[in-house]
């Protein structure tokens, strides 16, 4: 059975026009907008929005090797999303190897790299493994807001040194 939609003002919610007393039907008045605030005069001008970094430029320490023995070793990051961290685990290399999870998700968060036309999983996991690690650090760094250490006090001298509190696996902390 087909099911056709009401037609008419009532069916797009909007009310049907109420005939003046005149017995003729007017125009549906539209509701008065609300009036316009005055500023006062000492109003405080608004915040100057910031825009957030997404996209952060880096250049690997020794840098992948294309098909054609081109070297690619500048590029650019985009900060990872949530379904950039859950999609990976759909996958099944991922299921199989959990190692592999900092090889997939790379691939997805690498805008850039040399002028590579795109950045995928395969490429990354024919990348030397120190620009595996460089890669694994710098997406720490820009999605745990700019850096991985924290400055802490010596519990016997009250010194102050800082700690790296980064996890093993990328996703992790």
């Amino acid at each position: 059975m087909r099911r056709t939609a009401a037609r008419g003002p009532a069916a797009a919610g909007v009310p049907a026009a109420v005939p003046p007393a005149g017995g003729e039907p007017g125009p549906a008045s539209a509701p008065a907008p609300f009036p316009a605030a005055a500023a006062p005069a000492s109003a405080v001008p608004p915040p100057v929005q910031q825009r957030l970094q997404t996209e952060f430029p880096f250049e690997l320490p020794r840098g992948y090797v294309d098909e054609a023995g081109v070297v690619h070793r500048d590029g650019v990051m985009r900060l990872s999303t949530a379904r950039d961290e859950l999609v990976p685990l759909r996958d099944i290399r991922v299921q199989e190897n959990p190692a592999y999870l900092s090889v997939v998700l790379l691939g997805r968060v690498i805008t850039r790299l040399g002028t590579l036309p795109l950045v995928h999983d395969g490429v990354v996991e024919n990348m030397f493994a120190s620009d595996l690690a460089f890669l694994q650090d710098f997406y720490r760094q820009i999605n745990a807001e700019g850096h991985t250490r924290a400055t802490v006090e010596c519990p016997h001298c009250a010194e102050p040194f800082e700690v790296e509190l980064g996890g093993s696996r990328l996703g992790e902390s």
